[in-house]
């Protein structure tokens, strides 16, 4: 399972589940609606989930991961925490480089768009993000019309979802596989086959380290 944390206007890949956005969402709302948290009963009800435990067991996951903070013993003590005030961090720009089917090699321009990102997730200062078009990755949950953050890179280890520019023309995005004497592109997708190349002719430009998507 997997969710998003939200950051101007898109959603960051996170390892929380759907269930938890959900709670995350409705204590939010609760709050501005009413001026104080809801309690566990009141998140209970709301998705109709039988046993408190359960809904205990969201919290305290949510809180290791920085999303919310309690006080102990204390009732409706749930607050969630906004970005850049220890919950995500905003504020790094990077620039959004165009769309990975596009057919050309990977270039900034000046007049690029840029986006802010958590700085947790800007590796240096050669992160740069790429629209995703197609489905040839959506096993990894990179669907099309996502953007994928990348760290800028000549090289990957097997298994590494990549940037690759072939021929010096044509620029992708699958899992890289060095194989004897060719060059494997995967995709995450059962039902598109995987590509082969000679080792000249894939260039490595970067490694995905991240995902983001617009709801």
């Amino acid at each position: 399972m997997f969710d998003f944390r939200y950051i101007f206007g898109y959603y960051l890949y996170m390892s929380i589940t759907k269930r938890q956005k959900e709670i995350i969402d409705f204590i939010s709302s609760f709050m501005e609606e009413n001026e104080y948290a809801p309690s566990i009963a009141e998140i209970q009800k709301k998705f109709s989930i039988n046993s408190p435990a359960t809904i205990h067991q969201h919290l305290k996951n949510m809180e290791e991961n920085g999303l919310i903070r309690r006080s102990p013993n204390r009732h409706r003590s749930i607050e969630v925490i906004p970005a850049g005030h220890g919950g995500i961090q905003v504020g790094v720009k990077v620039p959004v480089l165009g769309s990975i089917a596009a057919g050309r090699p990977i270039e900034s321009f000046p007049d690029t768009e840029m986006i802010s990102l958590p700085e947790e997730m800007v590796a240096d200062s050669d992160t740069f993000v790429l629209k995703v078009k197609g489905d040839s990755m959506m096993e990894d949950h990179i669907l099309d019309g996502d953007m994928v953050i990348v760290q800028r890179a000549d090289t990957a280890r097997p298994g590494d979802k990549v940037v690759a520019l072939i021929d010096g023309s044509e620029s992708t995005l699958k899992r890289f596989y060095p194989e004897s004497n060719r060059i494997r592109l995967q995709p995450a997708n059962r039902e598109m086959e995987p590509m082969y190349f000679e080792p000249e002719q894939v260039q490595i430009q970067g490694k995905v380290i991240g995902i983001l998507r617009r709801f």
